[in-house]
This record gives C-alpha cells, structure tokens and sequence, in this order.
C-alpha cells in the first residue's frame, strides 16, 4: 500500500509538471503566436537566455542587445517565410513586421512631440523646411549675404585667374564681371597663357602669382578672395558657378566662422 501510495505521489509530480510546461507553451504561444520556427512549441531556453535573466526574472540584456535579438528573429521569419511559404510561416512575418512598424510609429511620435516640447533640439528652427517659414530664412539670408559681400569690398579683393582658350573662362567672364560691378569689389585678372579677356582689359600675364598663392596647379577659371589686412588667401571658387554662390561663399569665407552655419 504505502509503495502505491508513493508511486501516485511521483505520478502527480510528473502531472503537474507537465500541466506547468503545458501552461507556459500556451502562455508562449499565445503571447508570440510562434513557437519554435512558428509551430506552437515552446523553446528550450538556451543558455544565453538563462543568462540574460535575473533572479526577479527580467531580462538583463541592453537595449542593443534585445533589439539585435529583434531584427535577427524578423530575418528568420522572413527567411523562412520565403523557403517555406505556409499560411502559418507567413502569417508569423507578418506579425513581426507589423510589430517592427509599430515600434518605429511610436517612435517617432515621441521624437516629434520631444522637439515640440524642448526647441533647442528642433534643428528646423535654424534651418526651416515648411514653405513660408523657409522663405523668411531665405530672405533674411540674402540680406545678410549681401551685406557681407558689400563690407568685403573695403578689405578684400578678388584674384581671377583665366586663360583665354579656355571655353569655361568665356562663360565665367561676365558673370564675375557684373558681380563685382554690383558689389564695388575690385578684380584682379590674371591671364595664364598670356590672352586677353574682353571683360578684363587690364589683365596682367601670370608670372608665378597663381604658384605663389598657392593655386599653382589650380584649374581655371579660378578666383580667390585676398585679404588686404592679414595677407592671406582664400580660393572662392573653381569652375563655372553662379553670382548667387559666388555670394554665399563670399559670406561664409568671411563673415561665418567654421559650424556655426551647420
């Protein structure tokens, strides 16, 4: 009798536990709808996984860690789901992607409504994409750019090296020569092999100017701001490019320091 007895015992041992992991793979597959590659079996935790949980059961992985864990399972779901399309494999990618897009939702509607509350983190504030807003940056840019260039003019002097032949200097000519007309800004034009220009008859032939200010290899045409105060040299420009940016980097060369027009 008493050997009976213990063997009910151990039975009911044996039934709880199994009662208890039965529970836990309804509770696993309830809550993920998955299972081991999505059938409804729970997963023998691995070792990492003992590892990564405390004594009060939570997870101790970092954030980077759990989200590596994430996209890695959205991988093998879509993996398997291209391999072995079922409703089952199928449905179980798209779950997890949906519950990717959810993440990445909630996301940025927490971004968004911590930009609104904090102003110093919205970068729009200093460089505005809505339309209105943009065009009174826009505005308020011209008038700063062409006061920077027409302060220029009393310290700084533009170099223009070009060379008669060469097709890009015909087509830069006379844009270089109308803005500096409009902004008082004194050109010096250099001829490298010794041809006229027509907007530039005072042009003198290179005899080792460019090399000396360091543009020696330089490809033309090519202007360079000098600065009569430090005697210093500040190539503007390469190429063909138009009055307007001509403008601009006349005003950051001179009146914006390094990142503080980021």
């Amino acid at each position: 009798m008493r050997i009976i007895l213990k063997l009910y015992a151990i039975m009911s041992v044996f039934a709880s536990v199994a009662h208890a992991d039965a529970s836990l793979g309804r509770l696993y597959c309830g809550d993920r709808a998955l299972g081991v590659y999505f059938y409804c079996e729970r997963p023998d935790p691995s070792a990492e996984e003992f590892a990564a949980v405390g004594e009060s059961g939570a997870s101790t992985l970092s954030a980077t860690k759990q989200a590596e864990r994430i996209t890695a399972e959205v991988k093998e779901a879509r993996a398997l789901a291209v391999l072995k399309p079922t409703p089952q494999n199928v449905s179980a990618y798209i779950r997890l992607q949906r519950e990717q897009l959810d993440r990445a939702s909630l996301f940025t509607e927490v971004w968004q409504r911590v930009i609104w509350a904090e102003p110093e983190l919205d970068y729009t504030l200093e460089r505005p994409v809505g339309q209105l807003a943009k065009r009174v940056w826009l505005a308020d840019r011209n008038v700063a750019r062409r006061t920077a260039v027409e302060a220029a003019a009393g310290r700084y002097g533009l170099f223009y090296f070009y060379s008669s032949t060469c097709s890009a200097c015909q087509a830069f000519s006379p844009v270089l020569r109308a803005f500096a007309d409009a902004h008082g800004l004194v050109v010096r034009a250099v001829s490298v092999d010794g041809g006229p220009d027509a907007y530039f008859p005072d042009a003198v032939i290179d005899r080792g100017q460019m090399a000396e200010m360091g543009l020696g290899a330089a490809p033309t045409p090519a202007v360079a701001l000098f600065d009569a105060d430090t005697r210093d040299v500040l190539p503007v420009a390469f190429g063909v490019v138009s009055a307007a940016e001509l403008a601009d980097r006349i005003y950051l060369l001179t009146s914006v320091e390094p990142g503080d027009d980021l």
